[in-house]
């Protein structure tokens, strides 16, 4: 099975940056699955069932989110209909939506789980405590099982891998928007990457107007986080997983366009 996992994914620039790549991109690794972290897919900030719909029809399969999940207010309405996207499974019972699911495509299935870490970021419960609770409600339905660890800290991220090794087919993370060059294969058998990347505009800062943000850091004044525009990138990473869930190769992937 191969999977693509697309980094977080900003404004319309990021969902321009699918649409304009992904088509390619299926047909050099006979993708199986998409799975994208949509969690600043709408203006920068959250998600909108209409957006989700937007990235569904490009050939997203499967969207994770993350710690502005409930920036857009009128997700709180819809995520519980919605079966193609999960919010981070540590938020406090009662919260709407879920924290795992199931894709099921032409025969196979993938399980996803969404995690958001403690560290630098608002705490929610422990993910190190209630993911193997989940882990093993998916395997009754597949082996195969993606975790996108949605967090700020490296040291979290990579120990979070480490406890999974041999659980999960990969541990991915997202959040920091800038791509790491430690993919590989844990020792036994599980993908790892601390972070994915950022799927959107590429002159700008973490997918914001880079002028806005060095003159934040210049002034310690508040600004308005908007979206930049320009060249386009997407980055991902593509996962072969075997029948037993354990993952053969993981690979960066970038693709640019001026």
């Amino acid at each position: 099975m191969n999977v693509l996992f697309i980094g977080d994914v900003v404004g319309r620039p990021g969902r321009e940056a699918i649409q304009t790549f992904l088509p390619s991109l299926c047909q050099e690794y006979a993708l199986d699955f998409v799975v994208a972290n949509g969690e600043n897919a709408a203006g920068g900030r959250g998600i909108t069932q209409e957006t989700a719909q937007s990235l569904y029809e490009l050939g997203v399969d499967f969207l994770t989110l993350g710690n502005h999940t409930w920036d857009q207010r009128s997700l709180e309405k819809t995520i519980d209909e919605d079966m193609k996207i999960i919010r981070p499974a540590n938020y406090p019972s009662g919260v709407p939506g879920r924290g795992y699911g199931v894709v099921s495509k032409n025969g196979v299935k993938l399980g996803v789980i969404n995690l958001a870490g403690r560290i630098f970021l608002t705490p929610l419960d422990n993910p190190f405590r209630i993911v193997g609770e989940i882990i093993n409600k998916l395997k009754e339905q597949t082996p195969v099982i993606l975790v996108d660890l949605h967090a700020e800290a490296t040291s979290e991220k990579n120990a979070m891998g480490h406890f999974l090794d041999g659980r999960v087919s990969a541990v991915v993370g997202t959040h920091t928007h800038i791509q790491t060059a430690d993919e590989r294969i844990l020792s036994q058998g599980t993908g790892y990457i601390t972070d994915v990347g950022m799927t959107g505009p590429t002159d700008s800062v973490i997918g914001v107007k880079k002028e806005s943000v060095i003159r934040g850091f210049l002034t310690q004044m508040p600004f308005r986080h908007e979206v930049a525009s320009g060249p386009i990138q997407l980055e991902a990473v593509v996962l072969a997983i075997d029948e037993c869930g354990r993952a053969r190769s993981i690979e960066r992937v970038q693709r640019y366009r001026e």
